[in-house]
């Protein structure tokens, strides 16, 4: 799979970059990408949710009537979950929400990802650059060329660049990740991809065990 390798101006370099099928081209497997994006998003909870049961709220312990002759439901403490004030009934407690998946799994999902997008055509590669010095406006430059300015876009790179990194971090809607921080999540929220030749080796190299 041949795809045109452009530089920082949009511009065509001449140069092809070739996608391995294998990891580009699949048959898209949708449970996957579900399992996977469900386990990212479940991994992003806190679980710190709380609230105070009947144990746990300030109030008499008196038996606040008699348990009989009263005409009404019986009733023991102030402190109830029928009572306005009481403690809630079956209420949220902390918990962790992850849950794990196996490596095969998630690297299928994320080859269905990047096949899901390189089918639609939404998949750049983009000659290796780096900024000298730490500036929005080099980044946004490369947006407007690349005609992404208006686009939730996902720049993948072979390695950390801080330079690119801190200039693209007040830009919307744009995201900066490693190769080996990419995530099937983080693929299908994008609406184009934009990776770097250093980051194709070890895309297809991580994908393909």
């Amino acid at each position: 799979m041949k795809v045109a390798v452009l530089d920082i101006n949009g511009k065509d370099t001449g140069r092809k970059a070739d996608l391995s099928k294998d990891v580009f081209a699949i048959e898209p497997n949708n449970h996957a990408v579900y399992l996977d994006v469900k386990q990212y998003l479940a991994n992003q909870r806190q679980g710190t949710h709380k609230s105070k049961e009947r144990a746990e709220i300030s109030g008499s312990t008196r038996k606040i009537k008699k348990q009989k002759g009263t005409g009404t439901a019986r009733a023991g403490s102030i402190k109830s979950g029928v009572f306005k004030g009481g403690g809630r009934m079956f209420g949220p407690r902390p918990r962790n929400y992850s849950f794990k998946l196996n490596k095969n799994l998630k690297r299928l999902a994320r080859k269905s990802a990047l096949s899901i997008k390189a089918g639609e055509k939404s998949i750049t590669v983009l000659e290796d650059f780096n900024f000298d010095s730490v500036k929005t406006k080099n980044f946004t430059a490369v947006l407007k060329a690349l005609e992404l300015e208006n686009k939730k876009t996902l720049f993948v790179l072979g390695a950390a660049n801080n330079n690119v990194y801190l200039a693209s971090r007040n830009v919307q809607r744009t995201e900066v990740i490693t190769a080996s921080e990419l995530s099937t999540y983080k693929i299908l929220n994008a609406g184009q991809v934009v990776l770097l030749e250093g980051a194709l080796a070890g895309i297809e190299t991580n994908l393909s065990k």
